[in-house]
């Protein structure tokens, strides 16, 4: 079986049944380490499920200072812009259903519990606006508006400030580990597609679960072939002065 068939299948259990309903997905998600891997989980449930997809595309500019190239527009057209992918900031073309899980990626209000990190469950889709009910936090099941906002990102290997016009969520069946720091879920997929690259990352995934037995973890190798164990991330120059 696909491995994220597989990881799916073991953590959202009888999906095709329950894929609407409030408490199921509030209480379950698949953790992986990187962003690739949660688009193709995420990508992957939205085809299984039903209802009519929305599909909505960024505005993708550079900000221009007097430091800026005459020549930067032309160096980096509209179509390239719209291909990054920035940690942080929604992707340029966002694929969404109504009753499908999200998650915030900006803090939009925090005294009405709409923080970065938060998930939502789509209630209905409008050209200008998102509406959804809160799953996690102080003000659950409180229904609430997202518009589209304004983002920006510098990266070194880029040489220009880049903003993004975008309704600042991600689809939320699958996070990655660092996205799920301060989640408590009953139902926890993790998938490691390769090991963890950073200290304590195994730690936050594995204590993300309230209980061992809703816990399900799948290991793959370079040949995608099932592990049973997998590397724990430690600096070992910190135990030498032990």
């Amino acid at each position: 079986m696909d491995p994220i068939d597989a990881t799916f299948l073991a953590t959202y259990s009888n999906f095709h049944v329950d894929y609407n309903k409030f408490d199921y997905l509030k209480e379950r998600a698949i953790i992986t380490p990187r962003n690739a891997t949660v688009r193709d989980i995420n990508d992957y449930a939205i085809n299984l499920l039903p209802g009519n997809v929305t599909t909505y595309l960024s505005s993708d500019t550079i900000v221009h200072d007097n430091n800026s190239d005459e020549n930067i527009d032309l160096l980096y057209p509209t179509e390239f812009l719209n291909k990054l992918e920035f940690t942080g900031l929604p992707s340029h073309k966002l694929t969404l259903k109504v009753g499908m899980p999200i998650m915030l990626l900006r803090n939009l209000n925090q005294r009405s519990g709409l923080c970065n990190g938060t998930r939502l469950i789509i209630t209905a889709l409008f050209d200008r606006l998102i509406e959804a009910k809160i799953l996690t936090g102080m003000n659950i099941d409180q229904k609430i508006f997202i518009p589209r906002i304004v983002l920006t990102a510098t990266e070194n290997k880029w040489p220009f400030i880049f903003k993004r016009r975008q309704f600042p969520i991600r689809p939320c069946y699958a996070m990655t580990i660092n996205k799920s720091q301060g989640q408590s879920l009953n139902q926890v997929g993790i998938y490691l597609l390769e090991p963890v690259f950073t200290h304590g990352q195994l730690y936050v995934a594995l204590s993300r679960v309230t209980s061992k037995n809703g816990l399900k973890i799948l290991i793959n190798n370079s040949d995608n072939i099932p592990n049973k164990y997998t590397k724990n991330i430690v600096y070992k120059d910190v135990l030498l002065n032990l």
